[in-house]
């Protein structure tokens, strides 16, 4: 039977993940939650839309599973560690998403409120923390390691023995080369290459990759 699921957010991604879940998941997606300020419509996807700050009155913790799928850069990185730990503070469960299309090995070490997408290959001995976003054609190698709260665009790789730092957001097709270690809070932008240690958290681009931003100048 089914599992209850609750996604946070009513965008074009929460509809993707909606689909994917409704497909390829034993869950049944029975509402979208957003922040009271962000409430602008009832319904999506034909589902009811409610306030975040009042879910459990609606659809409890003891019965429904929560998934916060946002993501697509750095601050929302943030947002989404920060309704993560709300919903967990709520009481609520959180659903994990390997796709069926996804190449993966027994025993991965795959995190909660997680999601890996299509096409994407996890190879044996690497682990994946809680609160990760994999999307489409992302390759993590064996025994690398990505931290708590990340988003991985599509097409990007982790070399072997690589570790990604938490909340790191990696851009579409960037690179990680093989025992590279990430700092926690850095933004890898699209196409980059990172091919040593970065010294500090902020934003890496082009190849080699170079710091452009430190964390410190990120709004």
């Amino acid at each position: 039977m089914p599992q209850p699921l609750i996604i946070f957010g009513a965008s074009s991604f929460a509809s993707l993940v909606s689909y994917v879940m409704a497909h390829d998941s034993e869950y049944e997606v029975a509402a979208f939650a957003v922040d009271s300020a962000h409430l602008q419509t009832n319904q999506h996807d034909g589902k009811p839309v409610v306030a975040f700050e009042e879910v459990e009155a609606q659809f409890p913790p003891d019965t429904y599973t929560m998934l916060i799928p946002l993501g697509g850069n750095r601050d929302r990185n943030e947002l989404r560690v920060s309704r993560y730990l709300a919903a967990k503070q709520k009481g609520y469960r959180f659903a994990t998403y390997v796709a069926s299309r996804a190449t993966v090995w027994p025993n991965l070490k795959l995190g909660e409120n997680s999601m890996i997408f299509e096409a994407a290959v996890i190879q044996p001995y690497a682990s994946i923390g809680n609160n990760c976003i994999l999307r489409s054609q992302v390759c993590v190698s064996h025994h690398a390691r990505i931290g708590d709260h990340c988003f991985i665009a599509a097409g990007a790789v982790v070399g072997g023995n690589a570790a990604v730092g938490a909340r790191c957001f990696l851009g579409l097709n960037s690179t990680v080369r093989d025992g590279v270690t990430i700092p926690p809070a850095c933004l890898i932008g699209a196409g980059a290459s990172v091919i040593s240690d970065p010294p500090a958290a902020g934003t890496y681009v082009g190849i080699p990759a170079r710091l452009q931003m430190p964390h410190s100048e990120l709004k």
